[in-house]
This record gives structure tokens, C-alpha cells and sequence, in this order.
């Protein structure tokens, strides 16, 4: 039986610089930020099958006031020690998702990968397009270390990990995003990346300004939701504010 554990690094409103702000629920307002702020949660998962501890994606990398990662605390707190992580399954590079894959230390500055004793999985072409397009979006020293590394091992197209997790191309939010369905023989855990970000956009047809092929991601929403209803996926929601996980 996969355990599921979201761990959410809080809401935030972002806008047309991409830059992230910090959103209080009760206290702050979402009128009061830039036209055009969306309101997002910012939710990596920690999958828990009977042979691995599965990262998908990294947050946004920011430090608690104490000055340890938010991912490697929130771990922490639900008694996993960060090294114990073994996969981290990328879905695509942008700042958000990808903030939390490296960090420097706050003494030396050096830059060291936050969960060496795990492979990444990264998509190959989207790793080339994050680095030729680094700057708002994709912060490359963020990300240049997969590159330098040999615990990453660069995927492309569609496949499969260790028998049972698979992974598949989409394109859509961005030209090389990639998803990943993992079926340990009882459980299909689905993570859609910003492909699938939040329940509402699952239960309705529309096309996202912000996605490289907003057509693309809602015909992928849909015909996802249609293979997870029927296969019993658990879908887990990086952006949902509200329902982390959901069955259809």
C-alpha cells in the first residue's frame, strides 16, 4: 500500500514577473496583489511504496527561519530523515518545482545536490531548454548541478523505472514536461505535474495563458481524468490550495 504525504511549502500569489509571494489565507487579499496573480499552493509529494521514497518535485527551495530547507523540515516532521529519500521524479525545470534541487550552504556557499543519496529523473530535452532559456522561469543555478552529477539519469520520450513506475512525455504546460504514474501492483499514484495542477481545472474545459500549449494541457487534463477513472488512480495536485489528492 504507496503512502501519500504532501508537503505543502504554503499558498502563494504569482504574477506576470514569476515572482513568488507568500499568501495568507484570512489575512492576505488577493485583490490587493498585481492584476492577473494567481493563488497557488506549492505541494511536492513524498510517495512511500515498498521499495522506495519517491520525491515528486522539489518546491521552491526556500529556508525556514532557522535556516533549514522547508522540504528537508517538513520531511523531518513526518519522521523521514531527507537522506533516506532514493528517487526524485522531476516533471519539468521551472523555478517552483525544481527551487528545492540543489541549495547552497548558508556558511560556505557551496552548492550540493539537497538529496544525494537519490537519483534524479529529469527529462533530457527539458533539462537543454531550461538552461538556453534560464531567467524567470528557470533559475539555472538551481539546476545546472543535474548536469555535473551522476546520480541523474536523463529520461526521454516515454519509459519506465524499476518495472513499475512510468513516465510519459506530455509537453503542454511546457515543450518537454513529463508525468508519472506509479503502479506498485496495488495502488496507481498519478502525478500530473502543471499539467494536472489543481482538481477545478481536472472538472473543467478551458485553455491556461500560462501554458506553452494551453490546448495541449487541457486535451491531456481530459484524457486523464478518463484513464484515472477508470484505472483507480490517486491523483496527487502540486498547485491545489485545497484537496492535495483526489480519486475520480
Amino acid at each position: 500500500m504507496a503512502r501519500i504525504i504532501p508537503l505543502s511549502e504554503g499558498s502563494f500569489t504569482v504574477d506576470a514577473t514569476k515572482r513568488f509571494s507568500p499568501f495568507k489565507a484570512g489575512v492576505d487579499n488577493l485583490q490587493d496583489r498585481p492584476h492577473g496573480s494567481l493563488l497557488v499552493e506549492i505541494q511536492p509529494f513524498l510517495v512511500i511504496t515498498d521499495r522506495d521514497y519517491i520525491l515528486f518535485d522539489t518546491g521552491l527551495g526556500f529556508r525556514n527561519p532557522d535556516g533549514v530547507l522547508q522540504i528537508h523540515q517538513h520531511l523531518i516532521d513526518h519522521g523521514i530523515n531527507p537522506m533516506e529519500i532514493t528517487k526524485v521524479l522531476m516533471s519539468h525545470l521551472h523555478k517552483d518545482h525544481s527551487g528545492g534541487v540543489s541549495a547552497a550552504d548558508p556558511v560556505t556557499g557551496e552548492r550540493t545536490l539537497t538529496f544525494p543519496g537519490a537519483t534524479y529523473y529529469v527529462n533530457n530535452e527539458e533539462m537543454l531548454y531550461a538552461m538556453e532559456h534560464a531567467g524567470k522561469s528557470y533559475l539555472a543555478e538551481d539546476i545546472v548541478l543535474l548536469q555535473q552529477r551522476d546520480n541523474v539519469v536523463f529520461t526521454t520520450g516515454n519509459g519506465t523505472i524499476d518495472g513499475y513506475i512510468h513516465y510519459e512525455l506530455t509537453g503542454g504546460h511546457c515543450p518537454y514536461h513529463q508525468v508519472f504514474l506509479v503502479d506498485d501492483g496495488e495502488d496507481k499514484v498519478f502525478f500530473g505535474g502543471d499539467v494536472a495542477p489543481q482538481i477545478s481545472q481536472m472538472k473543467s474545459r478551458f485553455v491556461a495563458k500560462y501554458d506553452y500549449d494551453g490546448k495541449r494541457s487541457m486535451e491531456l487534463r481530459q484524457e486523464f481524468l478518463e484513464r484515472g477513472k477508470q484505472e483507480g488512480w490517486t491523483f496527487l495536485f502540486y498547485h491545489d490550495t485545497k484537496e492535495p489528492t483526489a480519486k475520480f
